[in-house]
């Protein structure tokens, strides 16, 4: 009986890995190709992606320059008053204007925050070289979304952050994300992939969050490896 029920357990193990057609490493290896490959993407040490925010029927211009692994810095004018977020490191500063519940000058970035912006400081996700990040991925299955086939990834981050991730089956790419966004479950949708240098980027995304409801960024300009003033990541002194 026992070896009946060891039988059909791994007849049932099988079949289930044979549904998916493809291990986490095949899919995995496929996506960092469908990106550029990985002797590109490890060449890139900065990232300057202009873009535009809609939110609320207003247009909200946005830059994001990233030091891969090191910082990462946001602006954006809302109505002619500057907002910045900033990591550098493990610590984290922003500007909030008075319209938005803040001073107008540099504050502390609350823990969580800083802990959702660290992940930014790595732009090509958490599948791209997982095993080296202390990542781990579970293929949750083949689905189906918004009538394409997709790879369902669940990654847990070496620190303990979960997010789904929707790989294009015919593609590789990346079209969807479900992440926790201030303790409420959001979902991201990337689509409009275009190249820079050889690497594939996502132009727009729609971000969905009961909070602050939807919104989507639209890329103008993306920049590979330019130089990076240091400066722009200091807390400016009152």
């Amino acid at each position: 009986m026992k070896t009946t029920k060891l039988f059909v357990a791994t007849l049932a193990a099988l079949i289930s890995a044979a549904s998916y057609g493809q291990s986490v490493d095949e899919i995995v290896d496929k996506h960092v190709a469908a990106m550029g490959g990985m002797d590109k993407i490890k060449g890139v040490t900065t990232i300057v992606t202009e873009r535009s925010l809609a939110v609320q029927g207003m247009e909200i211009p946005n830059k994001t320059t990233i030091v891969v692994g090191k910082a990462v810095r946001n602006e954006s004018t809302v109505m002619g008053n500057s907002m910045v977020q900033v990591v550098d490191g493990t610590s984290g500063w922003m500007i909030r204007p008075t319209m938005m519940g803040g001073t107008g000058e540099p504050e502390d970035m609350p823990a969580e925050q800083v802990k959702q912006q660290i992940s930014s400081m790595d732009p090509f996700g958490g599948l791209v070289g997982y095993k080296e990040k202390g990542n781990t991925v579970e293929l949750i299955g083949k689905e189906k979304q918004d009538k394409k086939d997709v790879y369902h990834l669940k990654v847990t981050s070496k620190d303990g952050q979960v997010t789904d991730q929707f790989l294009d089956a015919e593609t590789y790419l990346l079209s969807k994300l479900k992440v926790s966004m201030n303790g409420q479950e959001g979902e991201i949708d990337l689509s409009d992939y275009k190249e820079v240098d050889g690497l594939k980027f996502a132009n727009t995304m729609d971000i969905t969050n009961p909070q602050m409801g939807a919104m989507s960024f639209i890329t103008s300009k993306i920049v590979v490896n330019s130089k990076v003033d240091d400066s722009i990541f200091k807390r400016p002194v009152k």
